[in-house]
């Protein structure tokens, strides 16, 4: 029985048939009945951000309202707020 794990980019496929391998690879691997075939798809890259890129990013952000200004007490209260809900 093929015993299947898969993980992120990655399958791994224990006691997998030799016969439902193509030939070339078949001819490879020689007398072995079973495999154990690790198929990995490339991780696409993506180029990081510039500074100006992620700056540009939160202005937008900012002006849109997704993010919205908060001063370092009201901040200050909702962290305690929380650590007290937390306590009790």
């Amino acid at each position: 029985m093929t015993k299947i794990e898969r993980g992120g980019n990655t399958i791994v496929l224990e006691h997998y048939p030799v016969a439902k391998l193509p030939a070339d690879l078949q001819k490879e691997i020689g007398d072995a009945d079973e495999v154990k075939l690790t198929i990995e798809t490339p991780v696409p890259h993506r180029p990081r951000p510039s500074l100006e890129g992620i700056f540009a990013r939160v202005d937008e952000m900012r002006s849109d309202g997704t993010i919205k200004p908060v001063t370092a007490e009201a901040a200050v209260a909702r962290i305690r707020a929380l650590r007290d809900e937390w306590d009790t």
